[in-house]
């Protein structure tokens, strides 16, 4: 049977080949329809440094989500692959492997060692291209690219040259974060804060000429000796006699002068401050007001330097004890405080950063933080998802600092600039002609490309390329909040500055992923999950829900095998209800479905739950399309669970039994071909999250063809939708459910037939559906009437339409039901105060829709014959 399913949803056999297949396809493809509105996304790349992990998991997850049903919403759509070549980590990487070989890379040299670099990212780019595939992510990748491709090399070239020329690039001695592992000058946003234990070093300094001492503080003694001045306030009575006169710095009886600045300040400490401008960057700005001299005392390792003296060559640390060991042994170390205080880390290697002078190139920040600031208040702003992040993103453009971008490394773009013995510099895009020039061997940070990533893999700068034409601007980039400044920023400056466009229209941002206890997965906690070990156990699929239902945007998620399990419950159910639909529909023909539906439609044929669920299909259309275009990834999921796990298979699906086993088959033909449909547009819905095992299933469908990602997505269809079907098809569901909780009252089976009287103004429908209520409720005698005597010992409910009584003598308490009555009774008038709240708020009133408004006045019609329902029936029993 070509449309049989396996009893059991086997995630490993669903998804095995199934991307290869697709790729064969080409269905990945843009359209090329230039009639079609273009959409596209290039994806956040991710490093060359190792495997994939649950956060970009999430990046692309979601970025697939939209791609895939704007594919099927008839886009003309292109998701652009490529990496990044993580210039320190990926260097660290290869470096760390030579290690083990006893090479060091300064054995090799930088060309041979490059070369061991681009081995390892040729093995790492097909690691992470297979965990793509695993992900089902459907990208273009006639299209892919790399960071140090030749055509983004040139575009980096380009943009160093026009930025050097208008005066942005410099070169100059600043003071800079410093990695003393990996050698290399750091960004701002490349230090990550952390608190650690540390202490106050307060030392003395002697006046010269004279017996007195001043006192200072400092939690690094290993600098000291780079002091050039220390400053007081000019209105710090204490120490107006001292102002002009000289200290000596303790071991090496250096002379440096007292000097007034305000970055002194009386209240704090002694009010006495050491200045080591080499070393801490508001020391870095008093030294260029009084024109100090500046004198680095580390080796790019982290070691002292020849300005160290007899400290020369100790590691930073080491250099601390032995110093402060000399202080006390001078008696000129007063005393050590512990504290506690945060301190600036590599983000790459985790050590602790080092303020140091250096020379470097920056890029000057200010007119290109200006132009993204004034941007975002035009019509070509980035939107940003949730709208706060735009807070984020303008906080931080107004507060930029001049960018570090030079890079003592061999793995990047190499920085184009050369100099001569002359002590000439050229930059320009290619090397200068003639002899003797040698090319700066720094490299550039490698943000500074991935900040041109969507224009640059587009072809520019080229401004003709035809993809550059068509999908720049790209339309939605979807990222962590974490890299808002090391990326999101940079990318739109740079675009903004370049094309004179933003780089894209839409930001979605995301959180982190957490373990279940909330904590941030490291390395050193061992909480790390490798996505592809769920989907070894779990499937793509249920990775891919979890991931998109786990939380809102901007927020971040927990991982949890419990959410795991219920995601593959989720599918599995799907899986059961495709595999009752398939059985029951073998010979169904693709005709014969439209031919049924148009009937259905014109109302000529199919009952009321037929036009009940095509009704609520419609709904769920609505609604899941509407949060899927306000990236509600979360909210959409939970109204798809709903509609698929309740109205679909607990409801409908069982409903259909009492037409299936019956001897109709006219009206069998119209509910196959609507079990049929719903399950065709359930799995198009699905789709674009769970990709596999829904084309699995599209494919065995008898009324479908080719593949399910080119499919066309659900619209609603007006013809489908019948309120008056779909509010019967509620109070009956209402009244079963009724029944049932009144049975489960009174220990009472649905195996046990008992009587059963429902007064409804609504008789005929009642009748209308009486198979229905019997198959269901299993009443020994049912009574449906618009008006009838009540039995006096009678459980009883109140629902929209109806009263339900069932006659239970000797099975109930009096004294118990009016309890519980009134227990009903108190639930209904919440309700009722609820509503009326907010029918009472003029805002609401004046503000909200005439349908949202309207919808509200029908619930508090509804609640109040409820409440008088019941409140009536609480009377009867007490007079009885």
């Amino acid at each position: 049977m070509t449309n049989e399913l396996t009893p059991k949803f086997n995630p490993t056999e669903v998804e095995a080949g199934r991307y290869e297949k697709w790729l064969e396809a080409d269905v990945f493809k843009p359209s090329g329809n230039p009639d079609a509105e273009p959409y596209s996304i290039v994806i956040p790349p991710p490093n060359v440094t190792g495997k994939l992990h649950l956060g970009h998991a999430w990046d692309t997850t979601l970025q697939d989500i939209i791609i895939r049903q704007k594919r099927m919403q008839g886009f003309d759509t292109l998701w652009l692959p490529g990496m990044d070549h993580a210039g320190i980590a990926t260097q660290a990487k290869v470096a760390a492997r030579l290690a083990e070989d006893g090479i060091l890379p300064q054995d090799l040299g930088r060309e041979k060692f490059l070369d061991k670099v681009w081995e390892w990212k040729d093995e790492y780019a097909t690691t992470i291209k297979e965990q793509w595939g695993k992900m089902g992510i459907s990208v273009d990748y006639s299209r892919e690219r790399f960071t140090l491709d030749e055509g983004l090399s040139q575009a980096v070239r380009k943009v160093f040259v026009q930025l050097y020329n208008k005066g942005w690039i410099y070169r100059g001695e600043k003071l800079i974060n410093w990695d003393p592992k990996a050698m290399t000058a750091l960004s701002d946003i490349e230090v990550i804060h952390k608190e650690i234990d540390g202490a106050f070093y307060h030392i003395t300094y002697q006046i010269e000429g004279s017996d007195e001492f001043v006192e200072i503080a400092t939690t690094r003694p290993e600098t000291f000796l780079g002091d050039t001045a220390v400053i007081v306030n000019e209105k710090d009575e204490r120490y107006k006699h001292l102002v002009g006169k000289n200290v000596i710095l303790p071991i090496i009886n250096r002379v440096i002068p007292i000097l007034t600045d305000d970055h002194a300040d009386m209240e704090k400490g002694t009010g006495v401050v050491k200045i080591t401008p080499a070393h801490d960057p508001n020391d870095f700005e008093v030294a260029m007001r009084h024109d100090l001299p500046m004198i680095n005392m580390m080796n790019n390792d982290g070691t002292i330097n020849e300005n160290g003296g007899k400290y020369e060559g100790l590691d930073r640390f080491e250099a601390r004890k032995q110093i402060v060991a000399d202080l006390k042994e001078l008696g000129q170390l007063v005393d050590i405080k512990p504290v506690r205080h945060e301190v600036g880390h590599s983000e790459r290697t985790g050590v602790v950063v080092e303020p140091r002078l250096s020379t470097q190139w920056f890029v000057k920040m200010d007119e290109l933080a200006k132009n993204a600031i004034a941007n975002q208040t035009t019509e070509d702003a980035v939107e940003f998802y949730p709208p706060r992040f735009n807070d984020t993103f303008m906080q931080w453009m107004e507060n930029v600092h001049d960018w570090v971008i030079s890079r003592q490394l061999w793995w990047g773009h190499q920085i184009p600039a050369w100099y001569n013995e002359a002590g000439e510099m050229y930059v320009g895009e290619e090397a200068p002609e003639g002899e003797g020039w040698t090319q700066d061997a720094d490299v550039l940070d490698t943000w500074f490309s991935s900040a041109l990533w969507p224009f640059s893999t587009m072809g520019w700068p080229d401004e003709n390329s035809a993809d550059f034409k068509r999908y720049f601007p790209t339309s939605t980039l979807v990222t962590g909040y974490d890299i808002i400044f090391f990326w999101v920023s940079r990318m739109i400056f740079q675009s903004l500055e370049f094309t004179g466009k933003s780089p894209f229209h839409n930001v979605l941002i995301h959180g982190l992923i957490r373990d279940e206890e909330g904590r941030k997965m490291s390395k050193s906690l061992g909480n790390g999950i490798d996505p592809m070990d769920v989907i070894e156990k779990y499937g793509a699929d249920a990775l891919r829900w979890f991931l998109s239902n786990g939380s809102a945007p901007g927020q971040d998620v927990r991982f949890s095998y419990d959410k795991m399990d219920a995601a593959w419950n989720f599918i599995n159910k799907i899986w059961n209800i495709s595999r009752y639909i398939l059985m029951n529909a073998e010979d169904v023909s693709a005709d014969s479905v439209s031919s049924a539906l148009t009937k259905v439609a014109n109302k000529t044929a199919g009952n009321v739950t037929d036009r009940w669920i095509l009704t609520r299909l419609n709904d769920t259309v609505e609604r899941v399309t509407e949060q899927m275009d306000k990236f509600e990834f979360g909210v959409a999921g939970h109204i798809l669970y709903n509609f698929i796990w309740d109205e679909f298979a607990n409801w409908y699906l069982e409903l259909t039994k009492e037409v299936m086993f019956g001897e109709d088959e006219a009206e069998k033909d119209i509910t196959r071909a609507v079990l049929l449909h719903v399950l065709d547009q359930v799995l198009r819905l699905l789709h674009p999250i769970m990709p596999f095992f829904t084309e699995e299933i599209f494919e065995k469908l008898p009324n479908t063809s080719g593949s399910i990602v080119v499919a066309e997505y659900p619209k609603v269809r007006p013809e489908f939708n019948d309120d008056k079907a779909s509010e019967g098809v509620a109070m009956l569901i209402e009244l079963i459910t009724a029944v049932r909780n009144i049975r489960a009252e009174v220990n009472t089976p649905l195996s046990k037939a008992v009587p059963m009287l429902i007064k409804s103004e609504h008789a005929d429908f009642f009748n209308a559906v009486s198979p229905y209520i019997s198959r269901f409720t299993n009443p020994s005698e049912l009574t449906i009437a618009k008006d009838s005597a009540v039995p006096e010992q009678a459980m009883s409910a109140v629902i929209t339409g109806a009263e339900l009584y069932l006659p239970l003598a000797g099975l109930i308490n009096i004294e118990e039901e009016i309890a519980r009555l009134e227990k009903e009774l108190a639930k209904w008038q919440k309700e009722l105060d609820l509503v009326n709240k907010k029918l009472g708020n003029e805002r609401f009133v004046a503000n909200a829709k005439a349908e949202v408004v309207q919808k509200e006045k029908d619930k508090l019609a509804d609640y109040q014959e409820k409440f008088d329902t019941v409140k009536a029936r609480i009377a009867e029993l007490k007079e009885n």
